[in-house]
């Protein structure tokens, strides 16, 4: 799943401040800048509950944000009235509760009264669509051209940041949302947002170099530009490199505030980059002070899941469904839920619901083929989890990690020979893939349950010599190289090779100094005897037939 609990940092905000104090307007500047970095509580501490209509109006940006409607729309509204300043506001209290017409209106009147000759008021207006949820960008557009001719002809990197947002709200904008960010950083090298929002951009569109070089940039100029770590941390959990995404989402947390929403954002993040039970603890944490966070309450189950707590995992889904308006249900909500019922009892309603999901929306039929596998594999349903896993590599884009999870469940079938052979297709593809050469040992092991024919030792052989390797983490190696040494031992026992046989029981040894049945069968090879016979390492997890 990949979805993001928070919202993209916002537009450069226009606010006029005609008539008030100097000190106001400079209050309301550094609460703008507040919002834009994320630091929600220092920027309502400095706008003092809407002392002022410039106050209110950025107090219902901020909650906006924040997705709280209601507050917003009631802030909104402190700071409307007749003027073009006031009527942009009510326009945007509108806006907030989805009433799309009554706020065109507003906005129209805003104009008329400047006759679209004040480039603030259209860039506020056009900012107003912007950061609301409208698809429609037609009437931005409108006011993003009349504020350009406003300029007569000169680049304003502000408006031009504000318009590439604006064609980010659309599918296809990406194209002029790069042109709009690449002139507000030629009109001024030293604006960060711009660069920043060019990184973000990048990050979305998977440009991953792009991306970090222009992230860089806007923190070299601003240290304190925390939206710019949280992207990078995107960046870094899209490639993988999940160590650097939660160093740079720390670095994100720690200067925008230390706050219920940025620890739910934390949350968040480390439920992306599969930290659960950290996750899990950071949830916890929201939900005592904040019990009705929505997303908290979506992920509270999902993380009882995966930290194997299925019962709460279902209560706390329960809870869930039942405050979470229709709305805002997503389909992983479902497969989530059907996950938890397979674990449940409840395996033939979980397969039932993810078809549904399925034929709800057919074209996110690859999406749910995992969750799919899984519930039947919760089943002990092998062989329609190794059916799902075949659909995907062939209908959708399989990877190696599928060819892996269908070998898996092909063992689990009892269907060696196959899953031998897509293990040699993983190994072909990817030849210093450890667990692979152990899982094709497992293989081997089932498909000669007596050990006469060896079929396992060249795997368990390269599973040793891909252990020795330079880098290789021991700890990860660990269990594998006793299981691996043990099959060894038995195999030169079985052949009569007892100095072989003994010298894989010692490795075994080495690795587990407790291992009873290694140490057990190299007293019983030393032993004189006419016949031997070798027990199984305790460790061994293939178990003979």
């Amino acid at each position: 799943m990949s979805f993001k609990p928070w919202k993209q940092p916002l537009l450069a905000a226009f606010v006029m401040v005609a008539g008030t104090t100097a000190a106001t307007a400079q209050n309301i500047q550094t609460a703008q800048r507040d919002i834009e970095l994320g630091r929600y509580n220092a920027a309502r501490a400095a706008l003092r509950p809407g002392s002022t209509p410039e106050a209110a109006f950025e107090l219902g940006r901020l909650y906006q944000m924040r997705d709280m409607p209601d507050s917003a729309a009631f802030f909104f509204n402190k700071a409307a009235g007749a003027t073009p300043f006031g009527q942009v506001a009510a326009g945007r209290a509108l806006l907030a509760k989805g009433q799309t017409g009554p706020a065109e209106a507003q906005f129209e009147a805003a104009a008329k009264a400047t006759k679209s000759k004040d480039p603030k008021v259209l860039t506020m207006i056009a900012q107003a669509y912007g950061e609301s949820d409208v698809k429609d960008i037609s009437k931005a557009q409108t006011y993003l051209t009349a504020a350009q001719t406003a300029n007569k002809g000169k680049v304003d990197p502000a408006l031009m940041v504000a318009r590439g947002d604006v064609f980010l709200l659309t599918d296809q904008g990406g194209g002029e949302a790069m042109n709009s960010y690449d002139q507000a950083v030629a009109a001024n090298p030293s604006f960060a947002q711009a660069y920043y929002k060019k990184g973000a951009l990048n990050v979305r569109s998977r440009n991953f170099n792009a991306a970090r070089e222009s992230l860089n940039k806007a923190v070299e100029l601003d240290p304190s530009y925390a939206p710019a770590y949280r992207e990078l941390a995107d960046m870094y959990y899209y490639a993988g490199q999940y160590d650097l995404a939660l160093q740079n989402f720390k670095k994100y947390q720690d200067l925008a505030e230390n706050s219920s929403a940025t620890t739910a954002q934390y949350a968040s993040f480390l439920y992306l980059t599969k930290k659960y039970p950290e996750a899990l603890v950071e949830v916890n944490k929201v939900l005592a002070s904040d019990p009705k966070n929505l997303t908290m309450n979506r992920l509270k189950p999902y993380l009882l899941y995966e930290t194997g707590d299925f019962a709460g995992a279902g209560a706390a889904m329960d809870n869930y469904m039942k405050i979470a308006p229709a709305d805002k249900i997503i389909s992983e909500d479902y497969a989530y839920s059907a996950k938890i019922m397979s674990k449940t009892g409840k395996g033939d309603e979980a397969v039932a619901m993810i078809g549904k999901i399925i034929a709800k929306d057919p074209s996110k039929a690859c999406d749910f083929q995992n969750d799919l596998a899984t519930i039947y594999a919760n089943k002990k349903d092998y062989k329609s989890a190794a059916n799902v896993y075949s659909y995907k590599l062939k209908n959708c884009k399989g990877d190696l990690t599928d060819q892996f999870r269908l070998a898996t469940a092909l063992t689990g079938d009892k269907q060696y020979t196959r899953a031998d052979s897509v293990y040699n297709i993983i190994l072909t593809a990817k030849p210093t893939y450890a667990p692979g050469y152990l899982a094709r040992a497992q293989v081997n092991n089932s498909l000669d349950p007596e050990g006469k024919k060896g079929l396992a030792k060249p795997y368990y052989e390269k599973y040793i010599e891909l252990s020795k390797a330079e880098g290789a983490d021991p700890a990860k190696f660990k269990a594998g190289v006793i299981e691996a040494n043990g099959q060894l031992g038995i195999y030169s026992a079985t052949a009569g090779d007892k100095p072989a046989a003994i010298r894989y029981f010692e490795q075994v040894l080495a690795a587990d100094p407790t291992n009873k049945g290694a140490e057990d069968n190299i007293k019983i090879l030393k032993t004189p005897a006419k016949t031997t016979t070798t027990k199984k390492t305790t460790t061994t997890t293939v178990k003979k037939k």
